[in-house]
């Protein structure tokens, strides 16, 4: 149990390698303070390149242990072997270990979940008999085990937790906290109108070529709305390698082989994507899988109107401010995106709630949330 003077939390983010759990681990130490809620010192553990993106304020200490600069094999070493004597040497009454894959022996801890890969019905099928499926499976494995003895859960949806459960059983203590989004998406807003006549419509889809991401089936409902007579172009950003993106260039090759209408750009970073969001006059969201889907919530936060897929959290995170389709049916897509073209007031309609829904997506309340429910476990100890 904490003493009087305040607790002490370590955060274990030696495998936050994602761009989405690094965003996040900036955005609890930035946007909120847990001296606040009588948290005295936070320590965390990763590599160089990661502590460097984070604040320098007094009640922060980094660790970079050599091993996190070399092999996945030594950094699993370190974390079971080494990362309980570092958290017990510098006081720690917690520990967060920020992906479930976590195999550190440290307690209490609390673990949060962030892959639904490996427990989204059907979608480990998609890799086939391969080693990507292998890892996958033990994947599984170990987050179970992590989570099962850890003290407590973080899931960033509904969703998560519930389809996740069905596998580990019912778990210690839960709670959801979503992630937040940027001020700098909240401060961005649709920087062009809506054309007119036979004007082109710019489509964007943001997301890495994945298996489970679906672009090729977008481009392909992209070239039947084009049959259809609309002028709508698609951006995909996000760049990607393998198998996923090797479908994408065939579709791109055969759909549309002079390069008129679909633009791939790569990865963008972070801080170019609002402005990305905000030259776009629709954005499309196709993805089958997710734990939280981040970019649809930053083009919520921008006011974009929205299509979506219907499958995973994304009918939780988005509600009713936009329109669903089916991710691996090109006319369900077509469809969905052809509705927001055609039907104005259906359209801004949708935009405004998605800007008012993702006002709830903030990184000071999931930091708030966040300090509180370590507290809470610590307390229990």
């Amino acid at each position: 149990m904490p003493s009087s003077a305040g607790a002490v939390i370590g955060i274990d983010a030696s495998r936050n390698r994602s761009g989405g759990a690094k965003v996040h681990l900036r955005g609890i130490l930035e946007d909120s303070d847990p001296l606040e809620f009588g948290i005295k010192e936070v320590h965390v553990w990763s590599y160089k390149s990661l502590l460097d993106e984070l604040p320098s304020v007094s009640w922060l200490v980094k660790h970079n242990p050599p091993p996190l600069q070399r092999s996945l094999l030594q950094q699993m070493w370190w974390q079971y072997w080494k990362l309980p004597i570092e958290a017990r040497s510098v006081g720690c009454d917690l520990l967060l270990n920020t992906d479930a894959g976590s195999v550190c022996r440290f307690q209490p801890a609390v673990v949060m979940s962030r892959d639904m890969l490996s427990y989204e019905p059907g979608e480990i099928n998609r890799y086939g008999f391969s080693r990507a499926r292998l890892r996958l499976i033990l994947l599984r494995h170990v987050q179970n085990r992590s989570m099962r003895l850890c003290e407590g859960v973080i899931f960033l949806t509904q969703h998560a937790a519930s389809v996740i459960q069905q596998a580990t059983g019912r778990l210690k203590r839960v709670v959801v906290i979503p992630h937040g989004v940027s001020d700098a998406f909240k401060q961005a807003t649709p920087s062009r109108e809506w054309p007119v006549g036979s004007g082109r419509i710019d489509c964007l889809y943001v997301s890495n070529a994945a298996m489970y991401k679906h672009q090729w089936t977008v481009v392909r409902a992209v070239a039947e709305l084009r049959r259809l007579g609309h002028n709508i172009h698609l951006t995909l950003a996000g760049g990607g390698s393998g198998r996923a993106a090797r479908l994408l260039a065939m579709e791109i090759r055969r759909t549309d082989p002079s390069g008129e209408f679909v633009k791939c750009l790569g990865y963008v970073d972070s801080k170019e994507l609002p402005a990305l969001l905000a030259s776009a006059h629709l954005f499309v969201f196709a993805s089958s899988c997710e734990n939280m889907p981040n970019t649809l919530v930053e083009a919520m936060a921008v006011g974009l109107p929205i299509a979506c897929s219907n499958r995973g959290p994304m009918p939780e995170v988005l509600g009713d401010a936009g329109v669903y389709f089916d991710p691996e049916d090109f006319i369900s897509i077509a469809k969905a995106i052809d509705r927001l073209i055609v039907d104005s007031d259906f359209r801004l309609t949708c935009a405004a709630r998605a800007r008012s829904t993702a006002i709830r997506y903030s990184w000071s309340r999931c930091g708030r949330e966040t300090w509180q429910f370590l507290l809470t476990v610590a307390g229990t100890k």
